[in-house]
């Protein structure tokens, strides 16, 4: 990082002052540290989560091959994607996060429009995300409910699982704040000693593992499709899914001290040990399977379970699927937290219906309670369809994937448009920030395509991906809008 006039000046600025620079007025307890910020992202991230909850797709897209050099791949991509975002977030430390900085950053007559669309992208991939995570908690707490208790898993009753524990977090985060807080700092240790103790279990007690061979190289497929090619691409989605929610951090920035280097540094941060954590973790079930049908065809409906279980024995597997489950509860957690302050944000400006309900804060708590109503309600609403359709779970998860990377690039693109006009905050990346700008913008073109596309063959009502679906309701509700009405007042000074 080099050091520059501007970047000097903006680095003098009180957190308060920089936030008045950019039209807000503070609002928001400023309590959190700089390891709080990233605690948050790294919390949304959750290896324990997105790795383990769509391993199952994983194994029936490229199988081991595919889970383990994908995850390497679409790691180092997202750091392309998340170094672009840190830059910018540098500059424009504010809760309102990917929509202010495509407002700030495009040209003057449009950048409203810019800005709407960003916000409402960025509004479907975390309530997405939200979904993602507390379904695939309610799936993992049902695996470990069958094999205590004998409890059924049914589409139904996971439905349920999925309601209760939206409806925890959403206490937590009206009632709990200062919980909230305490809870994303000890969920990074929870997820790095979880991830050292199940990866230790599974490297020294099990008494056969699977060769170097079948986890660098074995190749399955049982989606009905012909291409191998094909099928691989596919398989991308359980390593770029884990890989979304660090936008977090910019989201926490009126919350954090010294926002406009602990954000930006949050983002960054949160991508690389994630990155290494999820590889050790992925490494360590993948040699510990000892049999590849069982797992897929376990009645616990969660491959990793079954992988625990068969490896280390029912006790130390129940138990270490509660430490699973403990990290998802914590990320869905955070993921409610970060979802309610974009919410907040995007309503302060106006920009959801009922707008005023949606950014009022409470007095005493001094955080968006209805928002955060509204995060999990809206959760809930992507998670039903799973009642009739068999692979709606990864529909959600593609529409998590395409509505945040969406947004995460449109402000990217914009600043890689401006060139040497971009005014840079403290934090940026000198002379390497126009090409990992350009790679950032290519690789999310190809994964916005790429997970819209079928996962299953035959396509059918029941396998049918709905995620063009949903993007497609919400842009067109939002083109409507904005034709209509908003672009005669949003964002206009």
């Amino acid at each position: 990082m080099t050091d520059d006039t501007q970047a000097k000046a903006e680095s003098a600025l009180s957190d308060e002052e920089r936030l008045a620079q950019l039209g807000y007025t503070q609002v928001l307890a400023r309590r959190m540290s700089a390891f709080s910020n990233y605690a948050v992202s790294f919390t949304i991230i959750s290896v324990l989560s997105g790795c383990l909850t769509l391993y199952l797709f994983g194994m029936v897209t490229g199988g081991p091959a595919v889970i383990t050099w994908g995850w390497v791949a679409v790691g180092l991509m997202t750091l392309f994607v998340g170094l672009s975002m840190a830059e910018i977030c540098s500059a424009y430390p504010t809760s309102a996060g990917l929509y202010f900085w495509a407002h700030r950053l495009a040209p003057p007559r449009s950048a409203a429009a810019w800005a709407w669309f960003t916000g409402w992208f960025n509004v479907l991939g975390q309530v997405a995300v939200t979904a993602g995570i507390d379904f695939g908690a309610a799936s993992f707490l049902g695996a470990w409910l069958n094999l205590q208790f004998g409890f059924r898993v049914s589409p139904g009753r996971t439905v349920l699982l999925f309601a209760a524990i939206l409806l925890l977090h959403g206490l937590l985060n009206t009632f709990g704040v200062r919980i909230v807080a305490l809870l994303n700092s000890v969920s990074v240790w929870w997820h790095v000693g979880g991830v050292a103790v199940i990866v230790g279990a599974l490297a020294f007690l099990p008494d056969h593992h699977q060769s170097a061979s079948f986890v660098f190289t074995h190749f399955v497929n049982e989606t009905g499709w012909g291409s191998g090619f094909y099928v691989v691409l596919l398989g991308l989605l359980m390593a770029q899914y884990t890989f979304t929610g660090y936008d977090a951090s910019a989201h926490m920035t009126e919350e954090t001290h010294d926002a406009a280097t602990a954000g930006p540094k949050g983002i960054v941060r949160s991508i690389w040990t994630s990155w290494i954590a999820g590889f050790v973790l992925l490494l360590g079930f993948t040699f510990a399977i000892q049999s590849y049908d069982g797992a897929l065809q376990s009645p616990t409906g969660a491959p990793p379970a079954q992988i625990l279980l068969d490896a280390l024995g029912a006790t130390t597997g129940k138990l270490l699927l509660l430490v699973v489950i403990g990290a998802q509860l914590f990320c869905g957690m955070a993921s409610v937290t970060a979802n309610s302050r974009m919410i907040y944000a995007f309503s302060r400006d106006g920009a959801l219906p009922f707008s005023r309900v949606w950014h009022t804060v409470s007095p005493r708590t001094r955080t968006p309670v209805a928002a955060v109503w509204l995060a999990a309600l809206g959760a809930l609403v992507l998670g039903l369809p799973y009642l009739i359709n068999s692979t709606a779970y990864a529909a959600v998860t593609s529409i998590a994937v395409i509505g945040l990377y969406i947004a995460y690039v449109i402000p990217t693109l914009l600043r890689v448009r401006k060139g040497d006009a971009f005014q840079r905050g403290p934090w940026h990346l000198g002379r390497w920030s126009l090409p990992v700008g350009v790679v950032s913008v290519v690789w999310v073109v190809l994964i916005t395509v790429l997970f819209m596309l079928p996962q299953v063959s035959p396509v059918t009502w029941e396998t049918f991906n709905y995620a063009p679906v949903a993007v497609l309701v919400v842009l067109g509700f939002a083109a409507t809008w904005w034709l209509a009405s908003a672009r005669h007042w949003f964002l206009r000074d």
